[in-house]
């Protein structure tokens, strides 16, 4: 039976690309509010679920150790086209889940009920669900109690995405400081270095008041120069590697540690030989994290997608410097390949989706939402492919 889709499903991705959320690290922020809707539906285990064009990610847990399943597996697909709520009351009667591994082996669920996680403008993002090994009854005024605490999920998922927008914004703003700072440093330099010779000038004219002027012109130099070393000084603070990575950034070894712990799990499931490589030499340039994970985690996940059973897949992670810094990503596969134009469609226009080496169902999605975001944040794409011979994805994106 095929999956539903949301009609929206391009906005939908692109929505959540937004947020820009490390799936790994949402845990605490939900933990209660899981918990309480496990109380309130009598249940004995809850899911906080976000769903991107390839995975359903667990953020928060209670009563059941899940963290990731592949989008065609869960059951909260059927609630993010569901505009109230969507229920199963026996997974193992219905023929969409009755053989999924979470209904046949252990924890053997029976019972599902999902609330969408839906933003003011209409977006379903992902679901809040309760499940249990037995049957439940929930009333209708628990139902709106779950509500309520799906609405309060939504509520602070607001708020991390404002966070975020805020720390990239004083990135920003730091960013623009040292390039004042550089900026009025040159003329200053050149200011001070004429005043010096017009006052060994002075010297031999014995130019009093003109003395006087042109040394208060060098203290007034030499002042304004200090300060934009004060300014220019939190850029040692970026470059020096002893410095602690700010919240905010990342560094190839810390970027290559997330990527590991989100994708690493789907590569074994399929038996796929994964690979993280990072360039030493520049491996503790700091960076900003924004959508980083967004992108390179759906390059990961199309690789799985089209690499078989025992095949390879390699994430190469770099700092490309010439007259400028860029952030280089390379995600190489041994899998199936594509022709000329595949590449022209997925670069130019709009690819639709196949089925994965293993019988995956691609949403069509993920690649778009790639090129979306990389030319968002100005970068580039490159795609080396032919079929049966693998694929390359190479991207490069400025770091300012």
């Amino acid at each position: 039976m095929a999956a539903p889709l949301p009609e929206n499903e391009m906005q939908r991705v692109i929505e959540l690309s937004e947020f820009d959320l490390d799936y790994s690290s949402l845990q605490e922020n939900f933990k209660d509010l899981a918990k309480l809707a496990a109380k309130v539906a009598g249940t004995n285990i809850s899911l906080v679920n976000m769903i991107d064009s390839f995975t359903q990610w667990t953020v928060t847990n209670y009563g059941l150790d899940l963290e990731q399943m592949p989008r065609e597996d869960s059951v909260c697909q059927y609630t993010i086209v569901s505009d109230q709520f969507f229920e199963v009351k026996d997974l193992s009667a219905d023929d969409r889940f009755k053989d999924k591994f979470y209904v046949k082996d252990d924890p053997n669920l029976r019972y599902y009920f999902g609330v969408p996680l839906q933003t003011s403008n209409g977006i379903q993002l992902g679901a809040l669900c309760v499940l249990d090994t037995i049957g439940k009854e929930i009333s209708p005024e628990k139902v709106e109690m779950l509500k309520i605490i799906a609405d309060e999920i939504v509520n602070r998922l607001m708020v991390i995405r404002v966070i975020n927008g805020l720390k990239n914004r004083v990135k920003e703003a730091k960013e623009t400081q040292k390039k004042v700072a550089h900026d009025i440093r040159g003329p200053l330099s050149g200011i001070v270095g004429l005043a010096q010779i017009i006052s060994e000038q002075g010297n031999e004219n014995k130019l009093d008041e003109v003395l006087q002027l042109v040394s208060m012109i060098q203290k007034g130099g030499h002042s304004l120069l200090e300060l934009a070393d004060e300014i220019l000084s939190s850029e040692k603070k970026i470059d020096n590697p002893s410095q602690e990575v700010g919240s905010n950034e990342y560094n190839l070894l810390i970027f290559k540690e997330k990527l590991e712990k989100l994708f690493a799990p789907q590569a074994v499931n399929k038996k796929i030989n994964l690979r993280f490589l990072t360039d030493s030499k520049t491996e503790d340039i700091h960076f900003s994290k924004n959508k980083l994970l967004q992108i390179t985690g759906n390059l990961i996940s199309n690789a799985i997608k089209f690499t078989p059973v025992s095949g390879k897949i390699t994430v190469e992670l770099s700092i490309v410097i010439t007259r400028t810094k860029q952030l280089s990503i390379k995600v190489s596969d041994t899998g199936s390949g594509m022709d000329q134009d595949t590449i022209h469609q997925i670069l130019y226009g709009e690819q639709e989706s196949t089925q994965g080496t293993s019988g995956e169902k691609g949403y069509g999605f993920g690649l778009m939402l790639v090129k979306h975001l990389i030319i968002k944040l100005h970068g580039t794409l490159n795609i080396e492919s032919e079929p049966d011979k693998g694929t390359t994805f190479s991207v490069l994106l400025p770091i300012v």
